[in-house]
């Protein structure tokens, strides 16, 4: 088998993706490995997840930089090239990247995103599936470009909108969806790099 790819996860809070991602990659065959956690929000409850399982998991606080967004994100992709990563997943990571970091990490950077994209780019998928009347909703996993929520999709997950359906019950079945998806797609991402 060939070399399994170095991976990074950078999370904001609690890591439920991150989780999917870890427990995936245990497997041996996993064609990716989890070799570093990155938070910017010290107190996001996934960095003591990533640390029980062994995995290096550190914070870089954006609130030290200010708005010098270039200044922190320069500390971020240190931290990467430091640990040899080769793909980055963003899972649940709350902030909008600059071309810089973007630009550094072309073709190796994945989000993943509550909704069947191109539709709901952005925030609050659940609440404007539901107004929006759709009959389905879901997530996706994405390459990150500088337009938000715009890059190519890797990989795509279904799920009906229901009658009386809140955004918090629909949250919620979406995210069993992602938990799903999220491995499967880095799965396939990885084989498809060059090497």
């Amino acid at each position: 088998m060939a070399a399994r790819r170095r991976t990074a996860v950078l999370i904001s809070g609690r890591g439920s993706n991150m989780e999917s991602l870890i427990a995936a990659a245990a497997a041996p065959d996993f064609p990716a490995e989890i070799v570093l956690v990155l938070s910017n929000n010290p107190d996001a409850g996934g960095l003591a997840t990533a640390a029980a399982a062994g995995i290096p998991a550190r914070a870089i606080d954006h609130r030290p930089f200010g708005r010098d967004r270039a200044a922190h994100e320069a500390e971020i992709d240190a931290a990467l090239r430091e640990a040899s990563v080769e793909i980055v997943c963003l899972a649940g990571y709350m902030r909008l990247l600059t071309p810089y970091l973007v630009g550094r990490w072309a073709g190796r950077m994945l989000n993943i995103h509550p909704s069947l994209l191109p539709d709901f780019k952005g925030l609050h998928t659940h609440e404007r599936a539901i107004e929006a009347g759709v009959g389905h909703h879901g997530c996706s996993v994405h390459v990150v470009t500088e337009d938000l929520d715009a890059g190519p999709v890797v990989a795509q997950a279904r799920v009906p909108v229901l009658p009386g359906d809140t955004p918090e019950a629909l949250a919620a079945r979406v995210l069993v969806e992602e938990h799903r998806l999220y491995p499967e797609a880095l799965a396939r991402f990885a084989l498809s790099l060059p090497v």
